[in-house]
This record gives structure tokens, C-alpha cells and sequence, in this order.
């Protein structure tokens, strides 16, 4: 049972850095300027960087805490704001 645990888990570390890098190349191939012409340099690596996800996923919550105007919020608000997204 031990080692079909660890053999799992062999295989897992294997496969889960190979997706993120298949997320990356789909997400290169997606930046392209609006006349369809690929980017470049800094262009590129924001356009890259959006397709991945702004935000890392422990920070999810953390990035939806704005108030109704669009605004960060801070203190109380933002920590009720997190609990709440975390919770659900």
C-alpha cells in the first residue's frame, strides 16, 4: 500500500507540471496583436500573464474583495469580504 502511494505520487508530480506547461503554450499561441500578427518582448509576456491568470490562486480572494464601485477594500470590510469567499 506504501509504495502505491508513493508511486502515485511520483506520477502526480510528473503530470501536474506538464499541464502548466500546456496551459502555457496554448496562451503563447493566443498572443497575437488585433491585426493577428504575433507579440513580442514586454507585449507578449503581459498577454501571457493575463491568459494565465493574474492573480495566483491563493490570492482569488483576496482579488475579488473590491467594493461596489470597483475600489479595494481594506480592514474589516476586506477580511468579512475574504472569510466569506473562502467559506463558500
Amino acid at each position: 500500500m506504501k509504495k502505491m502511494i508513493i508511486a502515485l505520487s511520483i506520477a502526480l508530480s510528473f503530470t501536474i507540471p506538464s499541464l502548466a506547461f500546456a496551459d502555457q503554450a496554448a496562451c503563447e499561441a493566443k498572443a497575437v496583436s488585433k491585426e493577428g500578427k504575433p507579440l513580442y518582448g514586454a507585449a507578449k509576456d503581459a498577454s501571457i500573464k493575463k491568459c494565465l491568470g493574474a492573480a495566483p490562486a491563493d490570492k482569488g480572494c483576496e482579488a475579488k474583495a473590491i467594493s461596489k464601485d470597483g475600489k479595494p477594500l481594506y480592514g474589516a470590510a476586506k477580511a468579512a469580504s475574504i472569510k466569506k469567499c473562502e467559506g463558500a
